[in-house]
């Protein structure tokens, strides 16, 4: 855990997260707290974080999804040298069948 983030905020933050139930629940509160841009930026990384996992190159991934070389380059280096989140949640999205 970074603890450049962790403070009492961003964990009442996380803690709002964990109690969302439905994805229209969180269609509801993501709209409310973020621009749609935001949506869609995030929406974009977990994209790009999953075919980098496939083995997706970055010109497929780019035409596919729109991110930058920039983007799939700060993805792939939370892959390999992050906090393992993305594996995490693209590990449990495999096995839901998500």
């Amino acid at each position: 855990m970074n603890p450049k983030i962790k403070d009492d905020l961003t964990d009442r933050l996380f803690e709002a997260v964990l109690h969302l139930k439905t994805v229209e629940e969180c269609y509801s509160f993501f709209e409310d707290i973020c621009t749609i841009s935001e949506i869609k930026a995030l929406a974009q990384r977990l994209e790009v974080a999953r075919m980098l996992q496939e083995g997706g190159t970055y010109t497929e991934i780019s035409e596919k999804t729109g991110a930058s070389t920039a983007t799939i380059s700060r993805v792939n280096r939370c892959l390999n040298y992050g906090a393992d989140g993305y594996k995490m949640i693209l590990e449990r999205l495999k096995k839901s069948g998500s």
